[in-house]
């Protein structure tokens, strides 16, 4: 089956900002491509002449296995039925997960149940980010671009320490497998330096219900996305793993000619004010927010007692009238739930769900969806009010609720920032919504110049 027949990728996100990250390798690879907030229906799909690849972007990186039980059905059959030529599950490239939370082998139970599919393929790596699989071992690097210090993933000062899902063991099969019972071996580096035909030899004689590849350099991944490529001939190939999947196959379309030439952006140009939305307390967050504010950004630190339902209107209602004085004075807007993992407001907020008798793992979920409902809520309050033209959101998990309280169909990618951070436009019936950028970045995206660079519309 010719690939120029059929829609080539599907993906589902599992969380916000990663389903933006996987937009963008798309988009740059010359895949027109639509980020649905939403499951999508056939007549959305029309509204986007020649769509090549669609997305859903979603939330199961904060669900509980259960949770996920029910979203990811619903969303794979979704995405199924319009018969792409691969299907992704579309994880961080730092692999954040648990056996209680955004449960990585949950997601390929489910999958190779849904598409039919004994072995599930599983490609980590994303160089282009700074992320490297070698022998099985993640490896990352401090931020995602620049020349940051390369950590095995258990020993990275972020990620070793993050909130929800610590990185406790480098080894991704040894990870992996305390969360499913699967059966799951390896293609490692001594086996992808032969290239394709060794590849799928082992990828054909191997037994194993996981298989995971290594991945160091963009050569590696080329010969990954034509291994896929050709296994993807009858029926949907499902595979698991970072946007390096999407960088993979659009290599491999390339060297087939299955795509076009590539898109190339002009400048979007500078914008004033800028309103920044930050739910992360990653440490390169905090850097940016402290670089912004030192060059004339103003902030907005958002009290814990937003979580309290008695106080949030009134929460609200302050903040929105102090962002609109602000951009009346021309003045760009960082409103934060923390500046780093020592803000005291982290403490407040655990110390009020403790006393509603939640346990440390409710109390994550409580504290993304909560704080990125009230951050969805108060951006629509102020877009009703004032014609923002760019909105910069901050941090994967709040994210992802904030953004779905804005009505949005789908993003479209309009122009790159930060490798895994584009700058999207918005697909909206709402008037109010539609049309504006949006960037969306998880934690550890970015130098500290970042908000700066969306500003100006600047690409790093």
């Amino acid at each position: 089956m010719s690939l120029k027949n059929k829609l080539l990728l599907a993906y589902y996100g599992d969380d916000f900002t990663g389903s933006t990250d996987a937009l963008e390798f798309l988009t740059l690879a010359g895949v027109k491509t639509a980020l649905f907030l939403r499951k999508p229906e056939q007549k959305d799909l029309a509204r986007f002449p020649g769509i090549q690849a669609i997305g859903l972007a979603g939330k199961s990186r904060s669900m509980s296995p259960s949770e996920m039980e029910t979203e990811l059905c619903n969303a794979f059959e979704n995405l199924k039925s319009f018969a792409p030529n691969h299907f992704h599950y579309k994880v961080c490239s730092t692999f954040d997960s648990a056996p209680h939370v955004g449960n990585i082998g949950k997601a390929i139970e489910i999958g190779s149940q849904v598409f039919n599919q004994k072995t599930v393929l599983v490609s980590p790596s994303a160089p282009h980010l700074g992320r490297f699989c070698v022998f099985g071992n993640l490896f990352a690097r401090m931020g995602t671009i620049g020349n940051g210090e390369i950590y095995r993933i258990d020993r990275h000062p972020s990620m070793s320490k993050h909130p929800v899902t610590p990185a406790l063991e480098g080894d991704l099969t040894i990870h992996l497998a305390k969360q499913t019972e699967k059966s799951i071996s390896l293609v490692n580096l001594t086996t992808i330096e032969k290239g394709v035909p060794s590849v799928l030899e082992e990828v054909t004689n191997n037994q194993a219900e996981i298989l995971f590849f290594d991945g160091f350099n963009l050569e590696h991944l080329k010969t990954i996305g034509s291994v896929f490529n050709q296994l993807a001939n009858e029926k949907t190939l499902f595979s698991v793993g970072s946007s390096g999947i999407e960088m993979a196959l659009g290599l491999a379309w390339e060297d087939e000619k299955v795509i076009g030439e590539k898109i190339t952006f002009g400048s979007p140009g500078e914008v004033s004010p800028l309103l920044v939305l930050s739910g992360s307390c990653s440490p390169v967050t905090s850097k940016q927010i402290e670089y912004a504010l030192e060059n004339g950004f103003k902030e907005i630190a958002l009290e814990s007692k937003a979580v309290d339902s008695e106080y949030q209107n009134e929460i609200i209602k302050n903040v929105v009238s102090e962002i609109i004085r602000n951009f009346n004075n021309g003045k760009s807007t960082i409103l934060h739930t923390s500046t780093g993992s020592n803000d005291p407001r982290i403490a407040e907020t655990e110390a009020y769900f403790k006393a509603k008798g939640f346990s440390a793992d409710e109390i994550q979920k409580q504290c993304s969806s909560i704080y990125g409902s009230v951050l969805g809520r108060i951006t629509k309050e102020v877009l009703k009010a004032v014609p923002l033209k760019r909105i910069l959101f901050a941090g994967g998990d709040t994210s992802s609720y904030a953004a779905s309280e804005l009505d949005i169909l789908a993003l479209e990618m309009i122009a790159p920032i930060a490798p895994g951070a584009p700058l999207c436009k918005a697909v909206s019936d709402n008037e109010w919504v539609n049309g504006i950028e949006m960037n969306f970045k998880g934690g550890q995206v970015g130098t500290a110049d970042y908000f700066i660079k969306v500003l100006k519309g600047e690409k790093l």
